[in-house]
């Protein structure tokens, strides 16, 4: 239905410019022999032609409106499949599970039921991401130890199941009478790192794992996502923040890319393109952060992100930019961007299609995050 309309407004052009051409065309011989009337009649017909379609596109919104009951809405994907969500089951081994798949799983079984993951990326546990989905649809990240048996699961969808009722939409409330007392605090070696009072998560020590469950400030303090990780993964991190490689890098980049999807996909979103040219842009910016110890979407010659853009060729018709810094993993940098109306905004910007992101490190391992959307 959307090719009809774009079809339709093509001939709605053409027609006006050929009743238009003839129109005007007893002005031609005039205006070959005065280069200053010519300028002026084409000054005048391109305005005429300009209003004449304007009107007519006019009419063909109002028609449209009109039709509104029985028209689609344009603003979903032509051919969209729907995917079902599997039919969850209470957890037998470990208080939560994410799509039926508990810590210890076997990934052979795992992929029986998943299929081959869509990406495999480091993360900041020394292990991989592998990510799977259907058009981020039912998505999941799992990490695996080297036995290949499930050590790490996330989801922001609704796909997680628990002994205790807790589940994607819960409220904060309950989730702290059920699990009671959360962590404040995570030690690492001889180091403890205080949490901020003003988190958007809560992380539990539960049956030989740390349960993060995160939860969305504009959806009433309820359930949005959950990460499990194993107390051997964690405890075996040493530090907070991890040496930052070209791998876990790029890592954290497509992370947040796959992670921005999914949460579009969440609100009836199309999927946004990865853009490579606008990835550079914005590792550019993070690592000139990182170098420079500042946090701005100015940097320091005065530059905006579109000057930024502009400057390495990349043409848009509208543009945007999400910066985070601090937050150790891909995870709670987008969560925390989630939370944050602006960015969330942008995050959920229907009109977006495209988007690059860049990650950098300071000198103490403290990423920066910058995402750079657009539409051409």
């Amino acid at each position: 239905m959307t090719k009809l309309l774009k079809w339709v407004i093509t001939i709605l052009i053409i027609y006006g410019a050929y009743n238009f051409y003839f129109k005007e065309s007893k002005n031609n011989a005039v205006t070959e022999q005065s280069p200053t009337l010519e300028n002026s009649i084409n000054q005048n017909s391109i305005t005429s032609f300009i209003q004449s379609v304007t009107k007519e596109l006019g009419n063909l919104k109002s028609l449209f409106n009109d039709a509104q009951d029985i028209l689609p809405d344009w603003n979903v994907e032509e051919n969209a499949e729907e995917i079902a969500k599997p039919e969850l089951v209470t957890p037998k081994d470990h208080p939560f599970s994410i799509y039926n798949i508990s810590l210890g799983d076997n990934k052979q079984a795992v992929e029986k039921t998943l299929g081959s993951p869509q990406r495999v990326t480091t993360n900041e546990y020394g292990i991989s991401w592998f990510t799977y989905h259907h058009n981020y649809q039912n998505f999941v990240m799992i990490g695996y130890d080297e036995n290949n048996q499930v050590a790490a699961l996330y989801t922001n969808q609704d796909l997680i199941a628990s002994t205790n009722g807790i589940k994607k939409g819960t409220e904060k409330a309950k989730v702290l009478e059920t699990l009671g007392e959360p962590l404040t605090e995570l030690r690492k070696g001889l180091v403890s790192y205080k949490m901020t009072n003003d988190r958007d998560y809560e992380m539990f020590s539960l049956d030989g794992s740390y349960v993060t469950v995160f939860f969305d400030k504009h959806e009433n303090n309820t359930v949005t996502a959950l990460q499990i990780v194993s107390s051997s993964i964690e405890e075996n991190r040493k530090d907070f923040y991890v040496d930052g490689s070209e791998e876990l890098k790029e890592g954290f980049e497509y992370q947040l890319f796959d992670l921005t999807n999914a949460s579009r996909v969440n609100n009836h979103l199309k999927p946004l393109s990865w853009d490579e040219a606008v990835k550079e842009t914005a590792r550019k910016h993070s690592l000139d952060m990182a170098e420079n110890n500042y946090f701005s979407h100015t940097n320091l010659e005065g530059e905006s992100p579109f000057d930024r853009m502009l400057n390495d060729g990349i043409r848009y018709s509208m543009a945007g930019e999400n910066l985070a810094y601090g937050q150790n993993s891909s995870i709670f940098a987008h969560e925390g961007l989630m939370n944050s109306m602006g960015h969330r905004e942008n995050i959920l910007q229907k009109d977006f299609a495209f988007l690059g992101i860049g990650v950098a490190f300071n000198n103490n391992a403290q990423p920066y995050y910058t995402e750079n959307f657009l539409t051409k």
